[in-house]
């Protein structure tokens, strides 16, 4: 089935008309979701999510709801699934928001299918622009979903979350590691200098 059969897809929204520029303008406040907010494998980050001072009170629609998917709309064309505590973010105009409306899918398979080495080099190959590639409703909404039942569904989300898991405890490693070398160095120069 085409992606356009089973989700509702927008875009998110052009900030530069409803951002306050001065202060007396601004009637609401919101958390704005970047492109630094989301890795390559299709996980958040660890970054805050910026704040957006608007001049109106601004449509639900632009807001992240818990079971949406979003994808970048430039290279890499990461997807991500929204859960309960990254609900309620604004979404701007270079992310789309997929909105299932079909039961016999759920968004985590539709995130892991999305962020697959078959549909980024689609969405690289049917990409628009020169100096910034990027793809377009059009397109997603264009996209084959396979069809398979609910319980493997469920067992990829399963082995997806495991994996972003383990891709965080490791990066979190290297990190750790980064520290004790630096550590280390920073002892044995300190201790060399004293020897002088």
């Amino acid at each position: 089935m085409k992606l356009r059969e089973i989700a509702e897809i927008r875009t998110g929204l052009v900030l530069t008309r409803k951002k306050a520029t001065i202060k007396y303008e601004i009637q609401a406040n919101y958390k704005l979701l970047t492109l630094n907010n989301i890795e390559d494998n299709g996980a958040f980050s660890d970054e805050e999510f910026e704040p957006f001072s608007s001049n109106e009170e601004l449509s639900k629609e632009y807001f992240t709801q818990e079971g949406d998917v979003l994808i970048r709309l430039s290279a890499p064309y990461t997807a991500v699934c929204i859960n309960q505590d990254t609900a309620d973010l604004l979404v701007p105009s270079y992310f789309s928001i997929i909105r299932l409306k079909n039961q016999n899918y759920i968004p985590e398979y539709i995130t892991w299918y999305l962020n697959s080495d078959q549909v980024k080099k689609e969405l690289t190959r049917s990409q628009t622009g020169t100096a910034m590639s990027t793809t377009n409703k059009t397109v997603l909404s264009s996209i084959e979903i396979k069809e398979i039942p609910i319980e493997t569904q469920e067992k990829i989300a399963r082995i997806r979350e495991l994996h972003l898991k383990e891709l965080k405890l490791l990066k979190k490693l290297v990190q750790e590691k980064e520290k004790y070398y630096k550590g280390l160095t920073d002892i044995l120069i300190t201790r060399n200098k004293g020897e002088e």
